[in-house]
């Protein structure tokens, strides 16, 4: 089975704030990463492209990707302007043109970008993974990120869709056969 690692917003200006164990992240990510290239799937980093004066936007430090992911030259970069990586993008024609049949999605915010493209990927019928240690926010005025990781974890855990609900582990248990 082909699989497609993505890596969704773990960009410079995502992180201007504390995200939810970042550094254990990133770590967690890269080994992921390493173990999907060496099982012949793809990684793919999407990154937001914020308007002019958002710290996202493509000509400001704030859209590079964190300095410590292990990105290689096999690596797919796919930009985005929503939250939905799918929307507006490549992700769709890049994921059937390479074949994958499943997709692992991680990143940063679990809240926003994480949670609406793995509603996505289950609608449009993609067998999807979402590692419970695979994605992170900052904490919000309502809710600490540990508890808002801990609500779409059993969200996704249990979602009615074409594709779901998503298969959920930690990153050293994703399965790749």
């Amino acid at each position: 089975m082909k699989h497609a690692l993505i890596i969704i917003d773990m960009q410079q200006a995502s992180f201007s704030r504390p995200q939810h164990d970042s550094g254990g992240l990133v770590e967690r990510l890269n080994r992921l990463a390493r173990d999907i290239r060496a099982a012949g799937g793809i990684v793919i980093f999407v990154q937001h492209d914020g308007p002019e004066g958002d710290p996202q936007h493509p000509d400001l430090p704030g859209w590079q990707l964190l300095p410590d992911l292990s990105v290689e030259a096999c690596d797919v970069i796919v930009r985005k302007t929503s939250c939905d990586a799918f929307l507006d993008t490549q992700l769709d024609a890049l994921l059937k043109a390479r074949e994958v049949e499943r997709l692992i999605i991680t990143g940063s915010a679990t809240d926003y970008c994480i949670d609406t493209t793995v509603r996505s990927a289950l609608a449009q019928r993609y067998p999807t993974i979402v590692p419970v240690d695979g994605h992170t926010t900052a904490n919000r005025p309502h809710l600490t990120a540990e508890k808002i990781i801990e609500h779409h974890n059993a969200i996704w855990a249990d979602f009615i869709a074409p594709g779901g609900p998503a298969l959920q582990c930690p990153c050293s248990e994703v399965p790749l056969s």
